[in-house]
């Protein structure tokens, strides 16, 4: 279940919110007391509810807004009790004070906005001990591996819990909640009200994650990166296991380079069956598998891991998307190699232009590679047995296919280009990795100089699909992603 927290600064927007809620299909809403201006008329608030709800009403120093009379507070939240309310959350410093009365369950709570304590199961056991019927715990993520051990928590509770860790990296310990026992988890009326770090939407919890659907048999994907909030894996991923009627969710895991192989070895405990990898660990994580398949082997870089009877297995699929995208292009089949010979110029010399290294280089094609650091694509053609240039001689180059590998031209950032338009020749193949927006300036540069296009919707849509054959072993409903990744892409722009 999701507790839907609302906090609204007057009385009449608190009551439509929740009125709104409900038909929507919420089941449990908190009523955040200290976000209302003013003298609080709680009998308005909670009269005629909708649903079931939580009385919170939380000082300054635990993360709220209250700024008055401590004692007025506790009158609240005694008055909360009084009236009936389903739930009361109680801070552990006044839970003595404020005895049981009626059906009114207690939530007893501690926030912690530094870190995530060692000893969770002791602060669970000291909370219950204050007369809770429900214990929450909300700490701050300062390692990935602080889910873990918040979850953990949970699951090995004697007592119904609700543990949470905030912060971006925190994010999977309120996706995974219901995986490991807690009786709800909390999420935001609307992405822009959060109301602690890393909070996610209402919307995003039930349409995107599927949260209700969540349970202990859940199998967990996700993808692994630093930094994740960019990453619109979990919108495509989630969309086909929905439409696959998958007992699956996939969640995005922000881990430091640092925290990479204490990650890995945790995974399991968490359900995770496989990971999309992205920045930063591509190469890094090669290091920490078991096996590795030819391709990613020789590429040098890893964008899917499987977990296999105890082993961490290897894959890239950004290879085999970006050669399906340029042969279907090109009309390429059997013996015929439309880029034999042929000058390719690849802007970029990460992990995903590594990929498309690879693949260009298998079908002859003469590679030449442009990086902003020179001495990297000086390492990258070495690697791949091919040219490499410096950034600002890319226009002296007259390719057959220009591939931009760089973040030049992402959103938010959609009036700028790797490669001026008046050097862009009719015909040429143009193919941008980008995928936010769709039509970035090079590529709508492109249509106009007469070039042939693709763009990265399609490839990003491919290694998805691979990836997903990898995770289910079924054919991925690209359909579904397509659409996903369409909506997903265009809420971005307007929000911006």
């Amino acid at each position: 279940m999701i507790c839907v927290s609302i906090g609204r600064g007057r009385h009449k927007h608190m009551i439509a919110e929740h009125r709104h809620l409900v038909e929507e299909g919420a089941e449990l809403v908190e009523l955040r007391l200290d976000y209302i201006n003013g003298d609080v008329n709680l009998k308005r608030v909670i009269a005629d509810r909708p649903c079931p709800v939580i009385i919170t009403c939380r000082r300054e120093r635990d993360g709220g807004k209250w700024t008055g009379d401590e004692s007025t507070r506790i009158t609240l939240l005694k008055m909360a009790i009084a009236e009936g309310v389903e739930y009361v959350d109680l801070e552990e410093d006044v839970a003595g004070d404020i005895p049981r009365f009626g059906q009114t369950r207690r939530i007893v709570s501690m926030h912690d906005f530094r870190q995530t304590p060692d000893d969770l199961p002791g602060v669970i056991r000291r909370l219950a001990a204050k007369e809770a019927d429900i214990v929450k715990v909300a700490t701050m993520a300062n390692a990935p591996q602080d889910n873990l051990r918040m979850l953990r928590a949970v699951r090995d509770a004697g007592i119904p819990t609700v543990g949470m860790c905030m912060g971006d990296m925190g994010t999977p310990s309120r996706i995974l909640a219901a995986r490991f026992g807690s009786p709800f988890t909390y999420a935001t009326f609307h992405h822009d009200r959060t109301m602690a770090p890393g909070q996610l939407s209402f919307p995003q919890m039930k349409e995107i994650y599927r949260y209700d659907k969540i349970d202990r048999q859940t199998e967990v994907f996700g993808v692994i990166a630093d930094p994740i909030g960019h990453s619109h894996s979990p919108v495509i991923h989630n969309a086909s296991f929905a439409e696959a009627g998958m007992n699956r969710v996939y969640v995005p895991f922000r881990v430091p380079k640092e925290d990479l192989e204490a990650f890995l070895d945790d995974a399991m405990e968490l359900g995770v069956k496989g990971l999309s990898v992205t920045i930063p660990h591509k190469e890094a994580v090669i290091s920490k598998l078991s096996k590795i398949d030819g391709a990613a082997k020789a590429i040098g870089a890893v964008n899917t891991i499987i977990y296999r009877e105890g082993e961490l297995v290897g894959y890239n699929t950004d290879y085999r998307a970006a050669m399906d995208g340029i042969d279907t292009v090109l009309g390429a089949s059997g013996r015929k190699a439309p880029l034999a010979k042929k000058v390719a110029l690849l802007l970029g010399a990460g992990g995903v232009a590594k990929a498309i290294c690879f693949g260009l280089k298998r079908r002859g094609a003469d590679v030449v590679i442009a990086n902003r650091t020179f001495e990297r694509a000086e390492d990258l053609a070495a690697q791949m047995q091919c040219r490499a240039i410096e950034w600002d001689r890319r226009h002296s180059v007259a390719p057959t296919l220009l591939v931009n590998c760089t973040p030049v031209g992402m959103h938010p950032n959609v009036n700028e280009s790797p490669f001026e338009k008046h050097s862009l020749r009719p015909h040429t193949l143009v193919f941008d990795t980008v995928y936010n927006p769709e039509h970035t300036l090079l590529i709508k540069d492109a249509l106009e100089r007469n070039c042939r296009v693709i763009t990265g919707v399609s490839m990003f849509i491919h290694q998805a699909a691979l990836q997903f054959k990898h995770f289910t072993g079924v054919d991925a409903p690209m359909d579904a992603m397509r659409a996903a990744l369409k909506e997903a892409t265009a809420a971005v722009r307007v929000k911006a």
